[in-house]
């Protein structure tokens, strides 16, 4: 099937009214982002791109005889995304510390556990499409010692106001931005470490919790539209494999353009399935199309020898990549598959790349070949 593409990545044959930005919309039987040109478009995302992942003992002399400085490092990073078949440049900040325990509660032992990601200016310079994150909290399931802010005080509404007045007001007229997710896996339920939303010293009950979300809804999507009243609300970047509460969904949405889930995605097909059917009952709840914001796997590698969640090897992953995708493919409210992630690193123990920053054979030419027949796939899926 022979498919035309806009300068944005966008499928020509797909339409909307042209607006100068991305948008959504339902059109041909199936949600789409909509490129800037009014193109239907499917956000293939890498995350999680980070230099100093090839600073470490074991690679430095890679880094500084292919690299050596950002600028060239950043243009190898761009061009591998387009060798990847990737059209979106994903969540850039890296996990850098901290233990992955089994529970998946990932209670860590520092407070900063992400390196500081891509600014503003090397976002806007990428010149392919991106997203923007706003952290306007630091409740997150991987924070070891998370901070519950006090939404209805003052001081959260000044905050968030100067987020996005030093971030947002930088991207309001770049026609490559996508949207502004906001906090990375945010504790919705009560975190790891006991910490959680408190009243009169006791966790908030649901009817608290849902007046709580209202009020963090209300206030930073009023502080982004305040200096940007034009790109999309994609929101918290919310754990699916956790769970979600319904109060939190139903107070985002009317908030938010788009729903914002990691999930990854499990080895066998009731794995698949339970993700898909989690996925189509906070679609249902919400009325809102999902883009799977992280999603990955692994295997046993030289840097990470024993893997608790492992697949068999880089072939399994990439069958994996595939059979995950596809599991959600025709589903109406996916636009968009996010990759979690590009250079395996001591910490996160995966990557497309290994840690000596050559591409997995048995796996990368697998995600090259899914994501630049993506749309091949959606069309032959619609209703």
């Amino acid at each position: 099937m022979e498919t035309t593409l806009d300068a944005f990545g966008g499928l020509t044959s797909v339409n909307a009214p042209a607006t100068g930005r991305f948008n959504v919309g339902f059109q041909q039987g199936r949600w789409w982002l909509f490129t800037p040109e009014g193109n239907g478009f499917f956000s293939l995302a890498l995350n999680h791109a980070e230099e100093a992942d090839l600073k470490h003992p074991h690679n430095i002399d890679v880094w500084t005889e292919r690299y050596g400085t950002r600028d060239r490092w950043r243009e190898a990073v761009l061009q591998d995304m387009r060798t990847f078949g990737f059209n979106t440049l994903g969540w850039t900040q890296q996990w850098v510390a901290g233990d992955y325990e089994i529970d998946a509660d990932w209670l860590n032992t520092i407070d900063l556990e992400h390196s500081a990601g891509w600014t503003s200016a090397e976002l806007r310079g990428a010149g392919m499409p991106y997203v923007q994150t706003l952290r306007f909290a630091e409740f997150e399931n991987w924070n070891g010692n998370p901070q519950y802010p006090d939404v209805f005080s003052r001081d959260f509404e000044d905050y968030a106001t100067h987020l996005a007045r030093t971030t947002a007001a930088n991207h309001a007229d770049d026609p490559n931005l996508i949207g502004y997710f906001f906090v990375d896996i945010p504790a919705w339920i009560p975190h790891a470490s006991g910490r959680y939303f408190t009243r009169d010293g006791r966790h908030v009950s649901e009817g608290e919790l849902a007046d709580i979300a209202a009020r963090y809804y209300e206030v930073t999507t009023a502080a982004v539209r305040s200096f940007d009243d034009q790109h999309l609300i994609m929101g918290d970047r919310y754990n699916g494999n956790k769970g979600i509460p319904d109060v939190v969904l139903e107070a985002a949405a009317p908030y938010l353009d788009v729903l914002s889930i990691q999930y990854f995605p499990g080895a066998d097909e009731a794995a698949h399935r339970k993700m898909r059917d989690d996925l189509q009952r906070w679609h249902d709840l919400t009325g809102k199309p999902i883009i799977n914001a992280d999603a990955g796997n692994s295997c046993a590698t030289a840097l990470h020898p024993a893997r608790w969640d492992s697949l068999a090897d880089q072939s399994a992953r990439g069958r994996n990549y595939e059979e995950s995708l596809n599991a959600l493919i025709s589903a109406p409210w996916l636009i968009g598959w996010h990759w979690c992630g590009y250079v395996e690193n001591p910490v996160r123990g995966w990557g497309i790349k290994s840690g000596l920053d050559e591409p997995y054979a048995d796996f990368a030419p697998v995600v090259t070949e899914v994501n630049t027949s993506i749309y091949d796939r959606l069309l032959s899926t619609r209703v």
